[in-house]
């Protein structure tokens, strides 16, 4: 089982928090749920010199676990943000 981030973008309308109640519940009962938060301010940091600015567009992420990334894919289907129109990027954890 591979583990993913579905991160949260901005773009979209607004999100009622029943939905994300539904959604995450819908999630947790799947066994593929693995935490999440909502992503507020921060800054970036660099030893090489000026940093770049933070990510601004992220506003949350979920990790889930899923066999391949076409089944992380399936599990947006019910997020609210995506629901809303909003971008959900999906990146994999990597482990070595």
């Amino acid at each position: 089982m591979n583990e993913y981030i579905l991160f949260m973008h901005d773009d979209g309308g607004p999100t009622a928090d029943d939905d994300w109640g539904v959604y995450l519940t819908r999630l947790k009962e799947s066994g593929v749920f693995q935490g999440g938060s909502s992503i507020g301010g921060g800054v970036c940091l660099s030893r090489a010199g000026e940093a770049k600015p933070i990510s601004a567009q992220l506003s949350g992420y979920i990790k889930v676990s899923a066999e391949t990334l076409e089944d992380a894919k399936l599990l947006v289907h019910g997020n609210p943000a995506f629901v809303a129109g909003g971008t959900v990027e999906i990146r994999e954890l990597v482990r070595d």
